[in-house]
């Protein structure tokens, strides 16, 4: 499919999803919501997409909404009717994609970009890379499932404090919070995650994925409600032939070869 408003690749079981919006800081208007929710459902469909990454053209990640699109659309309909369109299927299908999922914050990453970043599964940020709810900036509260993730992430008051302030969060504060999982020379941060993906490419797709379920449903059960759902995610993760050729390479003392089946 040709996008007009992003960039998709494969290579080696790596989809790589970039913004492609970089005059704007990759902001989003509704065209790129929607080819964004294309690509994410594209790359949930091929069974050669064994990782997902998503990152920015240019000096940015993602600038959130673009503010002059919304308001040139603001008589068409209201903030709600826009966030079910446009972001909340985008981040609920980016949740739930059974694959692991990088964020590749090459830059600022602000408003519904941020919860773009935040519903990826590993997230890698550029060295001097600045997140920002920045919804209270603009008199909003906040969307694209940011209030549902950095509570989760870093605790309530240090996300009410972003939330309130309006305060950017450097990259490196974020590692110290648990908020990114690395951070890197904006030069190496490409091959950094580049090395990443392609090491969950090579891995069990259909075990990382029953994994990411697990840990979806967890947060909404009790302990002996998880223990079970664990048991009935493992009884399809043994019928896989990934298990299969895990145990016969352990056995044999030689390097899984897994094909993600």
């Amino acid at each position: 499919m040709t996008y007009t408003t992003l960039l998709y690749d494969l290579t080696g079981g790596v989809a790589t999803l970039t913004l492609n919006r970089p005059e704007v800081l990759n902001a989003f208007n509704d065209e790129m919501a929607a080819e964004a929710l294309t690509a994410v459902k594209t790359a949930e469909r091929d069974p050669a997409v064994r990782c997902l990454v998503l990152t920015g053209a240019g000096k940015g990640f993602c600038a959130g909404q673009d503010l002059q699109a919304l308001r040139a659309r603001a008589a068409a309909g209201s903030f709600r009717a826009h966030l079910e369109r446009t972001y909340n299927p985008l981040i609920s299908r980016l949740r739930a994609l059974e694959k692991p999922v990088i964020a590749q914050i090459n830059g600022p990453a602000a408003g519904a970009g941020l919860g773009l970043a935040l519903a990826c599964d590993l997230r890698y940020a550029a060295a001097g890379a600045k997140l920002r709810l920045a919804f209270s900036g603009i008199g909003l509260a906040p969307d694209s499932g940011t209030s549902f993730f950095l509570p989760r992430l870093i605790g309530p008051a240090r996300a009410f404090e972003l939330a309130a302030t309006n305060a950017p969060l450097t990259a490196e504060r974020a590692l110290a919070w648990g908020l990114v999982n690395g951070v890197y020379p904006a030069e190496e941060l490409a091959a950094a995650v580049r090395a990443v993906a392609e090491q969950l490419a090579a891995a069990p797709t259909k075990a990382l994925g029953l994994t990411k379920r697990a840990f979806n449903q967890a947060a909404h059960l009790t302990l002996d409600e998880a223990l079970a759902y664990e048991a009935q995610l493992q009884e399809i993760a043994g019928r896989t032939a990934d298990y299969h050729e895990g145990v016969a390479a352990f056995l044999a003392k030689r390097p899984p070869a897994f094909r993600g089946e």
